[in-house]
């Protein structure tokens, strides 16, 4: 148990050498500071790693990742993530990305109890419950699961541009699209679910914050 800790040392000091000898300046910049353009709202599965899979570097994307990709209003950790990203590092991109065979969508989709994480996956019934009309008309269950993993993306899209943070960024004219994202674990391929958000204009009435200053 302990050998396979200490490798993650040596594979940490062969990274190190790998970097310097392709980009002497590599750990000075790094230093310097960071400048994401993108903010990845992900599942933990250790199967998705952010920079890997879009094949950036350390620096290039800010990250947070929960269960299933989530975005519940009472999260303080994403939330926090979130605002840092948005209102200091001025991120122009927030993705959710989820993933095909999600243990915690393919989860929530049953009714076995799995422990404190059923008050998580709560939310994924949720979403369940808003589609379960189209959900319950497939048979397949890796077909209705992958469906479920895109609607809970499409949601959780959805969640992001009802935030006070999303909401404001956007009425002080800062450029921030939302994207909804799937990685698929069998090809290695990223899919584009074509839900991006760049404003509030088709969000329904009782969501949209009014941002405008309180006349005094």
């Amino acid at each position: 148990m302990i050998r396979s800790y200490k490798k993650l040392f040596e594979n940490n000091k062969k990274w190190i050498t790998d970097t310097t000898s392709r980009d002497p300046k590599f750990f000075d910049v790094l230093g310097s500071g960071q400048s994401p353009q993108f903010l990845w709202i992900g599942c933990s599965d250790s199967r998705v790693p952010a920079n890997e899979v879009t094949g950036t570097l350390p620096g290039d994307i800010f990250v947070h990742r929960n269960i299933a990709n989530m975005v519940i209003h009472t999260d303080m950790s994403m939330l926090s993530v979130l605002d840092y990203s948005v209102n200091v590092l001025g991120v122009k991109h927030v993705m959710v990305v989820g993933h095909y065979g999600c243990g915690g969508v393919n989860a929530a989709m049953g009714n076995k109890p799995v422990g404190l994480i059923d008050n998580w996956l709560r939310h994924i019934k949720d979403v369940y419950r808003l589609h379960e009309q189209e959900l319950d008309l497939i048979d397949d269950p890796k077909a209705k699961s992958d469906r479920l993993v895109e609607l809970n993306v499409a949601e959780q899209v959805f969640n992001l541009t009802k935030t006070s943070i999303v909401q404001n960024a956007w009425s002080t004219g800062q450029e921030l699209l939302i994207h909804g994202v799937v990685f698929d674990i069998h090809t290695g391929e990223l899919n584009d679910l074509g839900i991006s958000v760049g404003d509030n204009s088709k969000m329904d009435y009782v969501y949209k914050f009014d941002m405008a200053p309180a006349l005094t």
